[in-house]
Order: structure tokens, then C-alpha cells, then sequence
């Protein structure tokens, strides 16, 4: 379960296909992967929110922290306009976690005025969304495929391809007349 842990706990998504399927190789039943991959969300807050609270202690004092600060604050509003609210609500942060990452999602629901509870709540929940498209992709594929690794990379190009797409073509439906 540690290795399943620690592929989990990789910066980026490509711990999702291969800790899905080295959990499935040893045996470990969905929910107990599905909560190994919370756990690594609780100590992702736990190690980034002192981090995440440093950052805006010092926006205060360094310029270009506040720049950023605003920065975020606006991509914020633009991402909460996308799913159709004004302001950063659940609904918008979790969308906000799910399609970026976690980090960003908490750093939003900061921005916001959420707490630590309900920042990382919606934070979580989004990338526990993330996790069970990834993981049933991961699964349902390998079933085809049968091969872990061509599974993994192929579900890996997907998740950088895919999102490059999506805005492509949405680029193409916002331009139309």
C-alpha cells in the first residue's frame, strides 16, 4: 500500500494510472485506493497550506507576490464565469481543483475568503473528481488493452492532449460569429 501511497503522492496527475493499476496488480480493492488517493490529498494540505499562508503573509511586503496575488484572484473570477456563477462559490472551486490541480484550487478558495476546512474540502473534492475519471479510464482501458504500461501511456498523452484540445475547440465555438 506504501508504493501505492507514494505514486499518489507525485506532484502531477501521472500517479493516478500507474498507482490505479499497481493497487489492482496487488490485490487492493477500489475503495481502499480511492482512500490511499485521499490520503494523499490530506497530506498535500497539510504540507502546502504553510506554504500557501507564507506566500500571502509576504504579498504583503514583496511586489511582484502581490501582482501574482491579483493575478490569481482575477483567473479566479474568469474561471467562476466559465461554469456561470459571479463570484467563487463551491461549484466554481471544485471545477476550478478539477480542471487544474488541487493547489490552485485551495489558493482560489483563499482568494475567496474560505478557510482552511472549507478551502481544502472543495479542493479535495474536486481532485477526488479528477481521480475517478482517471482511475476508471485507467481501468476500463487496461481491461482492453491488458498491457499496464502502453495503459499508463496512453492515459498519460490523453491527459496532456485532451485539455489542449478542448480549448482549441472551444477557442473555435467562442470565435464564430
Amino acid at each position: 500500500m506504501g508504493s501505492v501511497l507514494l505514486l499518489f503522492l507525485l506532484p502531477v496527475g501521472g500517479g493516478i494510472p500507474a498507482g490505479v493499476l499497481l493497487a489492482r496488480s496487488k490485490g487492493l480493492a477500489w475503495p481502499t485506493t480511492a482512500g490511499l488517493y485521499f490520503a494523499s490529498d490530506v497530506l498535500l494540505a497539510l504540507a502546502f497550506e504553510p506554504i500557501l499562508r507564507l506566500l500571502v503573509l509576504l504579498a504583503g511586503k514583496v511586489p511582484f507576490l502581490a501582482r501574482f496575488g491579483a493575478a490569481l484572484k482575477e483567473a479566479m473570477t474568469r474561471s467562476a464565469a466559465h461554469v456561470g456563477g459571479t463570484g467563487a462559490g463551491p461549484i466554481a472551486l471544485v471545477l476550478i481543483a478539477f480542471g487544474v490541480d488541487p493547489m490552485t484550487g485551495r489558493a482560489s478558495a483563499l482568494a475567496a475568503g474560505h478557510g482552511f476546512l472549507a478551502g481544502w474540502g472543495f479542493a479535495i473534492a474536486g481532485d477526488m473528481l479528477y481521480y475517478a475519471v482517471i482511475a476508471i479510464t485507467t481501468l476500463r482501458l487496461n481491461a482492453y488493452i491488458r498491457d499496464p504500461n502502453t495503459t499508463m501511456w496512453i492515459v498519460l498523452g490523453a491527459m496532456i492532449i485532451v485539455p489542449v484540445l478542448v480549448r482549441y475547440l472551444r477557442s473555435l465555438i467562442v470565435a464564430r460569429p
